[in-house]
């Protein structure tokens, strides 16, 4: 049987991001867990400018390639992580941004969060787009993993390693994903789009 695909999101597009290490290390994690296909998606690296479609995304009328190769991304993955940080207690631009370009691909995928910050661990983060991604249609597992102080954690250029509280929740946040997945019927892409 082929195992579901879960997308692991950097959100952060910063030279020098420490994102790209916890998204690693919550890879990592996921392998073990082994319940599903586990891919890292950059943001930086699929480089979309700020929202450019003269079409509402609902519609699914894209010119632009950047757009289409998007919607290619997110449209083979069956639930996501979003690994965010926390800019002004709010998201970052570039992790909304991206959702607000596509529509009908989010649409009944479960979706979880892996946040860091300083002392609020990217909690905020979260939270904001907690509505973001309901009002796209996905289904938040109501698990969130948070880390703080993240500059104490980590430096640009070196692994994250999780500790035991930080291990603990990615376990929980895979296997609520897991359940949801399996219950919403999403795997693998809801059955190549019930075919």
């Amino acid at each position: 049987m082929t195992k579901p695909v879960l997308q692991i999101v950097v959100g952060s597009t910063r030279p020098g991001r420490v994102g790209s290490a916890v998204a690693q290390w919550f890879h990592g994690l996921a392998v073990k867990h082994d319940e599903f296909a586990v891919q890292i998606v950059e943001l930086a690296d699929v480089d979309l400018p700020l929202y450019d479609e003269p079409n509402p995304p609902r519609q699914g009328r894209y010119v632009h390639e950047h757009t289409k190769r998007w919607s290619q991304i997110v449209s083979a993955a069956d639930a996501f992580v979003f690994v965010v940080p926390e800019y002004n207690h709010g998201y970052n631009a570039a992790t909304k941004n991206a959702l607000d370009f596509l529509h009908r691909e989010w649409r009944g995928k479960p979706v979880g969060f892996v946040s860091y910050g300083a002392a609020a661990a990217g909690a905020r983060a979260v939270s904001g787009l907690l509505p973001v991604v309901t009002a796209l249609g996905m289904v938040p597992s109501g698990n969130a993993v948070t880390i703080p102080q993240i500059a104490r954690a980590v430096q640009p250029g070196e692994p994250f390693t999780g500790n035991e509280r930080a291990d603990e929740g990615a376990g929980l946040l895979l296997d609520a994903l897991s359940r949801l997945t399996t219950a919403l019927g999403t795997g693998p892409v809801m059955e190549r789009e019930r075919r």
